[in-house]
């Protein structure tokens, strides 16, 4: 036995630890040094995109507006059958309730909830809180001679929902379901069916933005990588040179274009392709939306696509072409393969970013165009219904993420590159 080891062969460090022990510290402390590194981004990530989007979609399933300011009624309603007729103790509890939040300025917030569960129903509280204060016994009697509304069940069905700070109620509006009184869930009559068409647009434009940066990017990116460093260099300065302007700036500058006076309809019309009188109808539409978001969203389909095709050597297609093959047959046996991964990488990229734009289909969209984003922003800057909104972002979030999740098993995230 040597110096080195301990009685049980052993080896060991300088000052008498276990080789194998002192390897692990040393592996454990250099995994600390790098977690301390990667310790401010993580906590930027959390703070500034993990935590803003869970809160925000938090309020798709838990709005507690009715629950917190309605202490009295809410036990009330939640052991209601919601089929048999509201009780002295229940119009007693409202009354109750009224006055409490018409002394706290609060009624507003409680008749808005309810409004989202059975319209119309905002200026029934905001009247009888004005006047709650004044009523006496039995409450019933007294309430209905100040709203007669007081008396219509759907009214109380509508508080019944409303009283659940937990509720799928938003969620189920988000997918054009409604979410009753007694538990089920019913789909809401066809006129009012609007969110789940909204979704499919979305994906459908998207879809087509992606395809169409492919069919447009794929020849720009093959011409990139097959001219020389300098040549390839200056023309990759004009497909970046978009990122160098607003968005807005980039979409108003389509609204002169695509316009019924627009430069295009003027060609068209100067080729004769169409006449004066008939000009195409290219903006306020969908067809503005698409031109715009393709023209925009295209570097980012460029871009990868190029990154691959830099790295696949031009040796292989000669080593076809001399074997014998056509130069189609080399390209799509031999070259096309190779650049699929940046295929996916660049249609994903698309893809997400598409699904959720907002400004381009704001402002060239009009009603056909519309995007289920812009939804998202009406309610949340107009209707001030937050709890919807956060909704259909829960829906898109897990639309988005089922798409990925199907990607991943068909076309494998690992075969994805940008170069």
């Amino acid at each position: 036995m040597t110096d080195a080891t301990d009685a049980s062969g052993n080896l060991l460090a300088a000052d008498g630890t276990p080789l194998k022990k002192k390897l692990g510290q040393a592996l454990f402390r250099s995994r600390i040094r790098a977690f301390g590194l990667t310790v401010p981004l993580l906590l930027l990530i959390l703070l500034a995109f993990v935590l803003p989007v869970a809160t925000f979609l938090k309020q798709a399933v838990y709005n507690d507006q009715f629950e917190k300011h309605m202490p009295n009624l809410t036990p009330l309603l939640t052991q209601w059958d919601a089929h048999s007729e509201p009780d002295e103790a229940m119009y007693a509890a409202l009354v109750a309730d009224l006055v409490l939040n018409k002394k706290n300025k609060t009624i507003g917030k409680v008749a808005s909830r309810v409004n989202r569960e059975y319209s119309g129903t905002r200026s029934l509280f905001t009247g009888s809180a004005r006047k709650a204060k004044k009523l006496k016994p039995p409450y019933k009697e007294a309430l209905l001679k100040v709203k007669p509304k007081w008396d219509n069940i759907e009214v109380w069905k509508a508080m019944k929902i409303a009283a659940k700070s937990l509720t799928p109620a938003f969620v189920a509006s988000a997918v054009d379901l409604k979410y009753t009184a007694d538990g089920s869930i019913v789909q809401k009559q066809e006129d009012r069916r609007v969110h789940i068409k909204l979704f499919f647009r979305t994906l459908r434009i998207a879809v087509i933005v992606m395809l169409a940066g492919l069919v447009l990017g794929y020849p720009v990116a093959y011409l990139l990588s097959t001219l020389s460093a300098r040549t390839s260099n200056l023309l990759l300065i004009l497909v970046l040179l978009p990122f160098w302007t607003s968005l807005l700036v980039r979409t108003t500058a389509w609204i002169a274009m695509l316009q019924g006076q627009g430069v295009l309809n003027d060609l068209f019309v100067l080729f004769g392709l169409t006449s004066d009188e008939n000009r195409f109808s290219l903006i306020y539409n969908e067809t503005g939306t698409l031109i715009a978001m393709t023209h925009i969203l295209l570097p980012f389909m460029i871009l990868p696509l190029y990154s691959v095709m830099k790295t696949i050597p031009p040796s292989y297609v000669r080593a076809a072409r001399s074997m014998g093959a056509t130069q189609w047959t080399a390209f799509w046996r031999v070259y096309f393969p190779q650049t699929i991964p940046g295929i996916g990488a660049g249609g994903i990229l698309v893809f997400i970013l598409a699904i959720s734009f907002y400004i381009t289909p704001a402002l060239v969209g009009g009603q056909d165009g519309t995007m289920i984003s812009n939804f998202i922003d009406f309610h949340m800057r107009k209707s001030l219904n937050w709890s919807l909104a956060a909704a259909m972002g829960l829906v898109l979030l897990v639309i988005v993420l089922f798409l990925y999740w199907i990607y991943d098993k068909v076309v494998g995230i690992d075969n994805m590159k940008l170069g």
